[in-house]
């Protein structure tokens, strides 16, 4: 098995978890990304692969914990303990406090913050027993302004947020980061919030290790 160490990302996407990838990547680390869909993925991958990067797929649903379970068994058995989680999946679906239903609160709740938990707990106790590792989830400036328009993202963020926030004082002292990059605006590649430049957050917060929360605003 690899010595290089292991980077999960779960919610992968051509954004934000691509930027990750390839800074931690090019940096030493193996790269697996988790994702619902398979084609997409795969397209992240082959560019990964030719820069070159060491980097896997795992199908797995972030709203269904028994599938999020079931990925990182796979991730433990393969390639061993996982020692950099970054938890990048969301549900973003518009719709203010007056059209959003019960259910749908509870749909978009599973990704955007319960998926978290579940992700975390599972690379948590070989942290805990190897004193070491880090946690990062990716959160948003409407967990601090609530954006009336996204309403039901604005409490998954900001209760990702104050996960984040409880976990870091939890394990701290167990020698594990956790840290928490909240993006004010929309992702985009050439603009302020490029996700290379995102990513380079990402790797000087795991560098230092010394702030556990930096709002990513222009």
């Amino acid at each position: 098995m690899s010595h290089k160490p292991l980077l999960v990302i779960v919610g992968s996407g051509p954004g934000i978890s691509a930027g990750i990838a390839k800074k931690f990547g090019s940096n030493g680390f193996r790269v697996i990304l988790i994702s619902r869909t398979e084609p997409s993925r795969e397209r992240i991958l082959e560019e990964l692969r030719q820069i070159p990067i060491e980097s896997y797929g795992i199908t797995a649903d972030a709203s269904d914990p028994n599938s999020i379970k079931e990925a990182f068994k796979q991730i433990k058995n393969k390639f061993g303990a996982t020692d950099v989680l970054v938890y990048n999946a969301a549900h973003i679906v518009p719709g203010d406090s007056l059209s959003l239903t019960e259910q749908l609160l509870i749909e978009d709740f599973k990704v955007n913050t319960v998926g978290a938990l579940t992700s975390a707990q599972q690379v948590i106790p070989d942290m805990i027993e190897r004193k070491q590792g880090a946690l990062f989830f990716t959160g948003g400036g409407i967990a601090l302004n609530p954006n009336p328009l996204y309403t039901s993202l604005s409490i998954g963020k900001a209760a990702i947020r104050s996960l984040g926030t409880s976990m870091a004082e939890t394990l701290s002292p167990h020698g594990i980061y956790v840290g928490q990059v909240l993006i004010a605006d929309h992702v985009k590649k050439g603009t302020y919030y490029d996700p290379d430049r995102i990513a380079d957050v990402y790797w000087e917060l795991y560098s230092k290790k010394e702030q556990r929360e930096y709002l990513f605003k222009e």
